[in-house]
């Protein structure tokens, strides 16, 4: 068997900080951006407020960023980074996770593409039911299934053309809002309370944004050219994906001046569509379903990988029709059952931000208590002689189980979710508290350990 290379070879290492402001630009500059900023405004905030959270929700883009620098810095991707905190065959736990993060966003853009359709349906003068669901759905899909004939370059720049022309028609969107904003309104609002309601609001957006996505920093930061500068790597990392996601919410937040009926709204997407000119929303939805499409290959291809580092190995026919399963199963039940996707969205944001947070509060933990001097090679190879790290793999179980006990929702009570924690996402911030602090228990007890064996 050919062994694992461990580091990125230094001729792949092509990205320029611009570039990797692009790339992470890219990735944020979407429809999903309205959908967090209509989550926040469902926490019933004053517009200061509203837009606070989503400034803070925004900048939690340091945390790629912080992985990012770490990638860059030892020249290793993600899930070989994390060998060295949960060990060769306990990684397997952050890379379950990844998976589930990659098939559930899956299913979202899949759901989202759907009612994308079915947004454009009153200018057609086509009824909204069951039947024409179905139809918007099989379009979608077929979209998907068909583009995955197409080659990673070709889908490359069909993204990138997308981007261009969906970040631009987003600028007329937001002088758009802005004009016919209600100011009075939005000004006029009361405040929430900043403990119930603006912290929540921020963690919902972060367990869906930078949380989210620091699984995937190191994988673009080891790609970065030798000889850039590690704050380069930060802040192009951090401003590339906060800063569209920050305009985003806030077109969000005074889309719901105009639109009050957003912070109920099982579809969020249909509101929008109703608050834009019928012409340009056409247009902006196709684009936007459109820029869909490659992300959802991309991810399909990306979790039979996945589903491999793990240890299941299927072949490609079996990993699309397991894959696609899923991903038409969730769509079906959110689009046909629960008919709020919103609400649902919420529920995957709370689980998948209380594993997530806790992943990588011990991911970070463990890089400044324990790789001071750098990441030992041997620890982050398939073949380490580590095979299970338990202060890291103890800490997850810990604080994942810990934030679900402080949650509820539609499908899950814990029984510490009453008072601050009732009806909202903090349990993902109280997982990332006691990851950190079950990384010190670890810490003392790795210390202890060393000095009874020099003794």
């Amino acid at each position: 068997m050919e062994k694992e290379m461990v580091k990125v070879p230094t001729a792949d290492k092509t990205l320029t900080p611009s570039k990797l402001f692009y790339n992470w630009f890219a990735a944020n500059v979407g429809i999903m951006g309205f959908v967090f900023g209509a989550m926040i405004v469902a926490y019933h905030l004053s517009f200061g407020q509203a837009i606070f959270a989503s400034i803070i929700g925004g900048l939690s883009f340091l945390i790629p960023g912080w992985v990012a620098m770490i990638g860059q810095r030892e020249g290793v991707t993600t899930f070989k980074l994390s060998r060295a905190a949960y060990g060769a065959h306990g990684n397997k736990i952050p890379n379950a996770i990844a998976w589930f993060n990659m098939v559930g966003w899956l299913a979202v853009n899949v759901i989202t593409g759907t009612l994308l359709l079915i947004s454009m349906y009153g200018v057609l003068n086509i009824p909204k039911n069951g039947l024409t669901r179905a139809i918007a759905l099989i379009i979608f899909g077929g979209l998907v299934l068909l583009s995955g004939l197409l080659k990673e370059a070709t889908l490359g720049k069909i993204q990138t053309w997308l981007s261009y022309i969906f970040g631009a028609l987003t600028v007329v969107i937001l002088i758009f809002f802005l004009v016919k904003a209600n100011w009075q309104a939005a000004l006029s609002l009361p405040s929430g309370s900043w403990v119930s309601g603006v912290l929540p609001a921020i963690s919902i957006v972060a367990a869906g944004s930078g949380i989210s996505w620091s699984m995937a920093a190191a994988d673009w930061g080891a790609y970065v050219k030798p000889g850039t500068s590690a704050k380069a790597t930060f802040w192009s990392t951090t401003l590339g994906g906060a800063v569209p996601l920050i305009l985003l919410m806030a077109g969000g937040v005074l889309l719901s001046t105009i639109e009050p009926s957003l912070a109920t709204t099982g579809d969020p997407f249909g509101v929008m569509y109703s608050a834009l000119p019928s012409w340009f929303g056409v247009i902006y939805f196709l684009v936007a379903a459109g820029g869909l499409v490659p992300q959802c290959i991309v991810s399909l291809r990306s979790a039979r990988i996945n589903l491999a580092t793990i240890g299941i190995r299927v072949s490609q026919p079996v990993s699309l029709t397991i894959h696609g399963l899923i991903v038409i199963l969730i769509p079906i039940y959110v689009l046909f059952i629960s008919e709020n996707f919103l609400a649902n969205f919420e529920i995957f944001l709370s689980f998948l931000g209380i594993c997530l947070a806790s992943w990588v509060a011990i991911f970070l933990c463990d890089s400044v208590m324990f790789r001071q001097h750098g990441y030992a090679e041997d620890l982050m190879a398939a073949n380490s002689r580590v095979h299970y790290n338990w202060g890291g793999i103890v800490s997850w179980i810990i604080a994942t189980v810990t934030g679900f006990l402080f949650t509820n929702n539609a499908i899950w009570t814990g029984p510490f979710a009453r008072g601050i924690f009732k009806d909202n996402s903090l349990g993902v911030f109280v997982a990332a508290v006691v990851a950190i602090l079950c990384m010190f228990v670890a810490k003392l007890q790795a210390k202890t350990a060393t000095k009874a064996v020099r003794s």
